[in-house]
Order: C-alpha cells, then structure tokens, then sequence
C-alpha cells in the first residue's frame, strides 16, 4: 500500500513539474521557452535543460505568475554554458527541489562559489566536461557532452574595480541525452554550425533541440545545415523569439528542415511532447 501512495504521489509530482499528464511507460518533453527544458523519464525522474523559467515567453512566468512555485520534483539540473539565460533560475530550483548539478567542472564551482548553487549537491558523479560520459538516474541516464562553439561567461557578483564583470564559466557545450526505453535527445546548446556535428549524428538522435534565432547563436539556415548534419527522426527549434533581437519565427528554419524529410515539431512554450520508446506520440 505504501508502495501505492508513493507512485500516485510521484505521478502528481511530475504533472506538476510540466502540467502535462505522464505515464510509466513514456518519455515527457515539456518546452518553458528560450532554450529551458525539462524531461520527465519512463520512471519518473526529471531532469532540467538550461533551466531560465522566468523568461518572457513562458507562460508561466507572465501576469505576475512565479513559474517556480509549481515545480516539487527536479532530480538533475544540466546547464550547457555558464550566461544568464541558460543558467537561469537553477540555484533557485536546486535549493528547492535538491537537484544535483550535470555541468563543466569549472562552471560547477563557480556556480557554488559566486552564485550559491549547494556545493553538495555536485561532484565528481555530476560535473564533467566535453567528451566524457556519466550514467545518472540509477543507470536510467547516458549524458554524454559534446562539443559547442560559443563561448560561457557568468555574471560576476563581486564585480568591482579589481573583480571583472565576467567570471569564467569553463567549455560551452551540448547534450546528448540517452534514456533508456526512451528517446534520445540532442540539445545542441548556443553553438554555431560547425562540420564535426556528424559525429553527434552518429549516436542516432531521435529528437534534437537546435538553436536557431542567430546573433548569439546559429541563424535559421545554419541552423538547417545542422540538422542535415546531425540527421535527427525529429527537431524541434528553441532559443528564439524570447529577445527583439534574435529571429522571431521558425517558418524558414522550418522551410528548410521540410526539404529534407526530416520533420519539424515548433512546440508552443509550456507544451510538452511524449514519446513511448523511441516512437514519437504527439
């Protein structure tokens, strides 16, 4: 019975993670627009993808709504690079929810250092760097971190005369998320086209989150040389629209993608997608 009570109140705490309904036996993708993600895996545990929840396009975060008050599980928190709208609110939700930390060793311990992330919930099972593997989540998890062209500066606290405005955040980089019955997941982070990314669609992607609003990142049509790149069963563009100054639309992005029978899923910020395995359900 106890066993019960555990699994029903695990369900309510995942629905309140995403607002969306989640299954055993499926794979939840939920969207908190700009480049924010969360996956709730076949056995229930969440992870956040570049968690800023408070950015002007989540519905959540509009008409004075805290989009941090519904959340109740996080299991693992992963930043791909260290500015501010990547890491976002995720001292926040590690503070609330104990979410350890996937990230750069050197962003991890800065994290701790200038911004308070809970020093013990990292180390060397969590923070990595690009080329290596971890396995989280009981063994549930494949992280693996892969190259990114960008760069990972972070707000500085203790700014001053003799402290810069920037502190250094290690290797910008991407994931690749394998989950077991489940899908695997390419978050591509902020990086610019670059012709090694065939090796990332080596690992048979099945869904891959691209960036595509340019001027920090890649624009639309690199954007679309990435994809062809990276040959996912399914992409799904992000980090655009949130500022004036990044693409506003994904219809060329999404124009070029169709041309390569490849299909293109624009998910509405606070919509969420399913998997069972592999297979794409809506």
């Amino acid at each position: 019975m106890k066993t019960l009570f555990k699994r029903i109140a695990g369900v309510i705490l995942l629905f309140a993670v995403s607002g969306t309904a989640w299954s055993a036996d499926t794979t939840l993708l939920t969207w908190h627009g700009h480049a924010a993600f969360d996956i709730v895996t076949p056995k229930g545990k969440v992870l956040m993808i570049d968690p800023w929840l408070k950015n002007p396009v989540n519905p959540g975060a509009k008409d004075g709504k805290d989009p941090l008050a519904a959340i109740a599980k996080v299991d693992y928190i992963l930043i791909t690079h260290g500015h501010f709208d990547h890491v976002g609110d995720a001292v926040e939700i590690a503070k609330k929810t104990g979410a350890r930390l996937v990230a750069n060793y050197e962003l991890g311990s800065n994290m701790a250092k200038l911004l308070g992330y809970p020093k013990e919930q990292m180390g060397l099972d969590t923070l990595m760097n690009v080329g290596g593997e971890i396995k989280i989540a009981d063994g549930e998890v494949v992280i693996d971190m892969v190259p990114a062209i960008h760069s990972s500066g972070m707000g500085n606290p203790l700014a001053g005369e003799k402290e810069p405005e920037v502190a250094y955040g290690g290797n910008p980089a991407g994931f690749v998320i394998k989950i077991k019955n489940g899908p695997t997941i390419y978050h591509s982070g902020d990086t610019a086209y670059f012709t090694n990314m065939a090796l990332i669609g080596e690992q048979k992607i099945d869904v891959a989150l691209i960036n595509i609003g340019g001027h920090f990142g890649m624009e639309p049509a690199m954007a679309a040389r990435a994809v062809k790149a990276v040959h996912p069963r399914l992409v799904i563009p992000q980090h655009y629209g949130t500022f004036p100054v990044l693409t506003q639309s994904p219809k060329e992005f999404s124009e070029r993608v169709g041309k390569m029978v490849i299909r293109v899923k624009v998910m509405k910020p606070g919509t969420s997608v399913k998997f069972k395995g592999k297979k794409f359900l809506s």
